[in-house]
């Protein structure tokens, strides 16, 4: 019985002697050597320092730009297109020749009109002679008054057939004056509709001039934004395709109503200075300036945590979904103190904030989402907070002769916590060496085909190598 319980007791004493003191003193495994599960864990995140900026809450639109004033040039007598004088850009001026329709009906009407007023001027002086001699002779009362009142009548006539002579002239010239088709105004071409020898019908838009009185947009917005706007607030217009402002302006009109089919409000913005890419027709993002504040405390969206919390109203019977917006700051680079919010003015990715923070705090802005009130946080930054697409990937085959293998081993060592607890800082160089020239995959093969008790000794052998190592640099000092 006694061998028995001997047998029996010896696993026992084997595990209680395999642990620390300290293990058998309060009966619970030490795992603070496993750096991977450390209780006190902190959290890898990045920060940033709270300043003062510039902020403008503004509404944003997009609008066609175009000329202040765009005039349609029609031709006023129907013909063909004999001559175009002008194309699309061209540049001209008030009273400029654009093109010329076929004039030769015109011509004969309007010689046939000088003609016609010719022969009632010779009626009328005719006439005119007559009525006179019949009144002399009424006064010696050698004529009735019959005879007098026909030559008054036939005076008359020819007066009226005089008049209507001038006018038929007036109307022939001016149809023969618009076979030449002229600029209204002083502006650029932006279309033309018809080629020579075309029919040109009058009232059909042959030309359409762009005025050089400048430019503007129209744009189109909803009941909130539309209230916002007031004639004279400032904007920046930007074309799709830069980065920087293109033009300035500001409200110059808008309409007192609404349109009732889409609910949208219009808004002119006059243009004051252009860059180089503002042309008539180009789509610009139209920013409007509704209020700007200076010196405000200015940080980006991405680093608010959100709380949405779920409120049953028992009056309404209606569920309601209150939102919180909070940041961590960073205390002493190791704790993360969450701080409640009361926001402001939205600009893009930039948010404004009204209480809460101070300039010069330190604000996590990466990391922040697993984050609780007091959580231990570690400050990194560069390489070692980039994420897994940041980081550069060394292509197989290529060398790590550079030290680019000690540099990952040591962010291994890093993220571990423990340098001692990393097998690949203690191998030798020969070996540092052999790994080097693999790709990650044929390490990971090689370290799959050796058994523990070889990965073990294999390890060992490169702990006795840098202990020897660092006995024969001993004896030499």
């Amino acid at each position: 019985m006694k061998k028995t319980l001997f047998l029996l007791l010896f696993p026992s004493l084997l595990i209680l002697n395999c642990g620390d003191d300290d293990e058998a003193s309060n009966g619970r495994p030490d795992f603070s050597r496993f750096s991977g599960f450390s209780a006190n864990r902190s959290t890898s995140v990045e920060t940033m320092t709270v300043e003062l900026s510039t902020i403008a809450d503004q509404v944003r639109s997009y609008g066609t730009v175009k000329a202040q004033d765009l005039v349609s040039v029609s031709p006023q007598v129907s013909n063909r297109l004999t001559d175009i004088y002008v194309d699309l850009g061209d540049t001209v001026e008030t009273g400029q020749l654009m093109a010329k329709i076929y004039d030769k009906t015109f011509r004969d009407q309007l010689s046939q009109a000088q003609a016609q007023l010719a022969q009632s001027r010779i009626a009328l002086r005719r006439d005119s002679a007559q009525f006179e001699r019949q009144s002399q002779l009424l006064e010696m009362d050698l004529v009735s008054d019959s005879e007098y009142e026909i030559a008054l009548a036939t005076y008359r006539n020819a007066m009226a057939q005089l008049e209507s002579a001038r006018a038929s002239l007036t109307q022939a010239q001016e149809n023969f004056n618009f076979t030449e088709v002229r600029a209204p105004v002083n502006g650029v071409v932006v279309s033309r509709s018809l080629e020579e020898g075309d029919l040109a019908p009058s009232g059909q838009t042959l030309f359409e001039l762009a005025s050089d009185n400048g430019f503007e947009t129209r744009i189109f917005l909803p009941v909130q934004d539309w209230r916002s706007a007031r004639i004279g607030q400032n904007v920046q217009l930007r074309v799709s395709n830069e980065a920087s402002v293109s033009a300035t302006g500001i409200v110059s009109r808008k309409s007192p109503q609404l349109d009732p089919t889409t609910g949208l409000g219009e808004v002119v913005i006059t243009l004051i200075q252009v860059g180089g890419s503002i042309y008539s027709g180009v789509l610009a993002e139209n920013l409007i300036n509704i209020q700007t504040n200076d010196n405000a405390v200015v940080i980006p969206r991405s680093a608010l945590v959100e709380v949405v919390e779920t409120v049953v109203n028992p009056e309404s019977n209606t569920i309601e979904l209150e939102r919180s917006y909070s940041v961590f700051v960073s205390k002493g680079d190791s704790v993360a103190e969450r701080r409640t919010l009361e926001l402001g003015i939205e600009q893009g990715d930039r948010i404004e904030v009204l209480s809460g923070l101070r300039p010069g705090e330190n604000i996590v802005i990466t990391g922040q989402k697993g984050l609780e009130e007091g959580g231990r946080i570690s400050v990194a930054s560069g390489a070692l907070f980039q994420t897994a697409e940041q980081n550069t990937i060394q292509p197989e085959g290529t060398s790590m002769d550079d030290g680019s293998f000690e540099v990952t081993n040591q962010r291994r060592i890093q993220r571990s916590g423990n340098a001692n607890n990393n097998p690949f800082a203690n191998l030798t160089e020969e070996q540092r060496n052999k790994l080097s020239k693999m790709s990650q995959e044929e390490r990971r093969a090689f370290f799959q085909k050796m058994t523990a008790e070889e990965r073990r000794t294999y390890f060992q052998q490169s702990n006795n190598a840098s202990i020897d190592d660092s006995t024969a640099n001993a004896s030499n000092r």
